[in-house]
């Protein structure tokens, strides 16, 4: 059943493809000109989308609210697609020969929906805002080489940097903290303690929203693209996956939407189905377990590599995600940017698993565990608790590892908790996700090299760990594409060879939904949900 249903999903055109462009795709260009004709003859114009969670703060220089709403209400300057970058806000642009200078011409007649012009003021008043808060956004490199903004006419808007920086353009596209809301909305010009409105340029506006409940938004008729076909898109909000589906077979909601909104057993059901489509993308992230190299145990790189080959991704890959998460050989998926580099994958190999630990001086005791110098070879799995498939996978790889005499103690923690002991290196082992489409390689590398997360804590014990970060450092500034590349094959050779991550499995972005509704796809961002481009047959 589980290959019957990745062999389905692989073969039947279910794979939607990233087509997104600024607030709306390639396919809106016929498909609202088809949903047009089709609404004289009584096609739907709303569509009922649902969440797990409220819209929250929507504020898009601050990271509380909801992407998916975020995207629709906002824009940002430019937009990045699998064509590569496409002007928004910003019609065009030029970048200066040093690659410091970024001159953006801003696009014409374009105005927030409360009336107010969006030109090179408003965005300058916006960065002047996200400026003000520029610690909370260090996360991105960019913010840490960006020396000045200025708007000379209202036409120009320009960003001037201390060092070329070529993830420049991906970083403005990302929806926070770069999109642009009306400055009417600021409190005394300033976003970062909150905002009196979420009024963006985007092709949606907010007309309606009950805490927990719904949220509605509705066309922007004010809207300097081309107006969606979807008129009215209503919200529900339910955090059970099961009511969720049951919601779908009603007839009460349209499209479920997102990587963690949808299981594999769910999706198994309706793979046939002629009522509703499945959609299933291009891997988006990497779900690994992070190994703490400062540890007296872990620092051994021979006890590391084995638990590479003692860990069977297809089994994990197949068991629990029925294959919907293929299983991963690498910190990355080759379709990520750069990072096709020709890795050797760790295979499945409890024989060379044990070799390895026979060779390092781990010997099987008479309880079955491995002991050397006294030490038995016992380690820790932190775990988030809010997360079932994580607690499986942990109690999996339990039963695992003790085959080969490696005592593995489980544990999880609530997710706030579990993200301050992974933040500040409290941990053996411990599960994380890769940041994802559009900010991989370039961003979750450049925060390895600061306490941002785990891996930098984790990857203390590193000999080579000053040559990686150098590198990663060198790859954000290089100007030369060939030289870049080098950069980035040698920094995940590195991490790869050194065994600090264990890939298991590739998250895929899902969708189920009814088959009348058309123009769903997947875009360049994960979190992205591309409502200017749907509408319904």
């Amino acid at each position: 059943m589980k290959k019957r249903l990745l062999t389905a999903l692989l073969s039947g055109a279910l794979i939607l493809t990233a087509l997104a462009g600024c607030g709306q795709g390639a396919e809106n260009q016929s498909g609202a000109n088809d949903a047009s004709a089709g609404g004289e003859s009584g096609a739907r114009d709303e569509l009922i989308f649902v969440n797990y969670r409220d819209i929250r703060d929507l504020n898009p220089h601050l990271y509380a609210g909801e992407m998916y709403a975020q995207s629709i209400l906002y824009d940002t300057l430019v937009s990045n697609t699998r064509e590569g970058y496409v002007g928004c806000l910003a019609e065009d642009w030029t970048i200066s020969e040093d690659g410091r200078t970024y001159t953006f011409n801003i696009r014409d007649g374009v105005t927030f929906s409360d009336g107010t012009p969006c030109d090179a003021n408003a965005i300058l008043a916006n960065f002047n805002a996200i400026l003000e808060n520029r610690e909370r956004h260090t996360w991105l490199e960019m913010m840490n080489l960006l020396v000045g903004v200025s708007a000379p006419d209202d036409d120009t808007f320009v960003i001037e940097m201390s060092e070329p920086y070529y993830p420049m353009l991906t970083e403005l596209a990302c929806i926070r903290p770069f999109a642009m809301i009306s400055p009417n909305c600021m409190i005394d010009g300033s976003t970062k303690d909150g905002v009196n409105g979420y009024i963006g340029t985007g092709p949606y506006v907010l007309t309606d929203f009950v805490t927990d409940e719904y949220a509605v938004f509705e066309r922007n008729e004010h809207y300097w693209g081309e107006a969606p076909a979807i008129q009215k898109i209503t919200v529900k909000v339910i955090p059970d996956n099961q009511t969720r589906i049951m919601a779908l077979e009603n007839g009460e909601i349209d499209l479920i939407f997102g990587k963690n909104m949808l299981d594999a057993d769910a999706i198994s059901q309706y793979v046939d189905s002629e009522k509703f489509t499945v959609g299933l993308s291009d891997p988006t992230s990497t779900r690994h377990i992070v190994l703490n190299t400062t540890h007296d145990i872990l620092g051994d790189k021979a006890v590391r590599q084995a638990l590479q080959h003692a860990t069977n991704r297809q089994a994990i890959s197949e068991g629990i995600f029925y294959g919907l998460e293929p299983a991963a050989d690498t910190l990355y998926a080759a379709t990520v940017p750069y990072c096709d580099v020709g890795l050797e994958p760790y295979a499945y190999d409890m024989d060379e698993a044990a070799r390895l630990l026979d060779e390092a001086g781990w010997t099987v005791g008479s309880d079955g565990i491995r002991v050397k110098d006294g030490q038995k070879l016992a380690l820790d799995l932190l775990y988030n608790s809010d997360s079932v498939t994580e607690k499986t996978i942990s109690e999996y790889l339990q039963s695992e590892y003790l085959k080969l005499g490696i005592s593995l103690n489980i544990h999880g923690e609530e997710e706030q908790s579990y993200r301050d002991n992974m933040k500040a290196g409290n941990f053996d082992m411990v599960f994380n996700i890769c940041w994802g489409m559009p900010y991989d390689p370039q961003s979750s590398l450049a925060a390895m090299r600061a306490p941002v997360y785990g891996d930098y804590a984790a990857q203390q014990g590193l000999e080579d760990k000053a040559e990686i970060d150098q590198a990663i450092t060198d790859i954000l500034t290089s100007t030369n594409e060939a030289e870049r590349q080098e950069l980035y094959t040698f920094v995940l050779t590195r991490l790869h060879e050194d065994a600090v991550y264990i890939p298991l499995t590739f998250e895929t972005n899902k969708a189920l939904y009814t088959s009348d509704l058309k123009g769903v796809h997947f875009g360049t961002d994960q979190y992205d949900v591309d409502f200017a481009s749907m509408y319904f047959a």
